[in-house]
């Protein structure tokens, strides 16, 4: 799980580039708000977390995915993780801000996500 980056994965990269390329203006990973968001938007009072399918417990076919060998210790672990999520979600929604999960997995329809990031940062 070392090799495993909390901050700046292929993912979140992926996400920034698109941000970039909309001309979007951003803050990454501002430790003062709950959960630690990947990316925040200060004006728009928008935080994104870009989640990885497995790690986060995700319904897609990677992230329901439960591996073979110490399966109590991964179950129990994407569940303190997604126990960890919801409970980010709700305190920076109790402060007024807007949240939104990227999932690795929708990181494949590019057209799809530039839209819904446009979307999000009307």
């Amino acid at each position: 799980m070392r090799a495993v980056p909390a901050r700046n994965s292929t993912a979140e990269l992926k996400v920034r580039r698109l941000l970039t390329a909309l001309g979007a203006r951003y803050r990454l990973h501002r430790c003062e708000l709950p959960g630690t968001p990947d990316i925040v938007f200060p004006s728009r009072r928008l935080a994104l977390f870009v989640h990885g399918c497995f790690w986060h417990g995700h319904d897609c076919a990677r992230g329901s995915r439960v591996p073979k060998s110490n399966t109590a210790y991964w179950v129990a672990k994407v569940a303190r993780n997604r126990t960890r999520d919801a409970a980010a979600v709700e305190a920076l929604t109790a402060q007024n801000w807007r949240t939104e999960a990227l999932w690795e997995c929708e990181l494949k329809d590019i057209p799809a996500l530039t839209a819904r990031l446009e979307l999000l940062l009307r």
